[in-house]
């Protein structure tokens, strides 16, 4: 059985699916929290809390180990941090003084990185780099 995406059209496919579900795991875990805590000495945190970004990175595994293993790395690294790009500069977008931007681009290079080395991980552990092939 062959698990790589055979056509250009389907890894275009696999990307843009990793993205939805990267965007669709952002609302899910951290679209919801818009308000920021204060604090009695007027200190200001948020407006996440930890456990929703650790939450959003263990539930991204699950596609990224989807894509990795069948040798579909442009869509693990790509559509993951297209989407998750794509959902921060449309969360913090109302930001009034611009900074956004600088957080937008930190996630962007945050997430391509980390999804390009789980990726390549992944990609070749022993079960991902035998390719669904009997050994000889």
């Amino acid at each position: 059985m062959r698990r790589e995406p055979k056509t250009p059209l389907s890894r275009l496919l696999a990307t843009l699916a990793l993205a939805g579900v990267a965007m669709g795991l952002w609302a899910a875990w951290l679209g919801w929290d818009q308000h920021r805590d204060v604090h009695p000495d007027g200190s200001t945190t948020g407006p996440y809390e930890p456990w929703q970004v650790i939450g959003l990175g263990l539930t991204l595994l699950v596609p990224v180990y989807w894509a990795a293993s069948r040798k579909c790395l442009e869509a693990a690294v790509l559509g993951t941090t297209a989407g998750l790009t794509v959902a921060a500069a449309y969360d913090w977008s109302d930001d009034g003084s611009g900074l956004f931007v600088i957080g937008v681009g930190m996630v962007m290079l945050g997430s391509l990185a980390v999804t390009g080395i789980l990726s390549l991980l992944i990609a070749s552990s022993g079960r991902g780099s035998r390719g669904g092939r009997p050994a000889p």
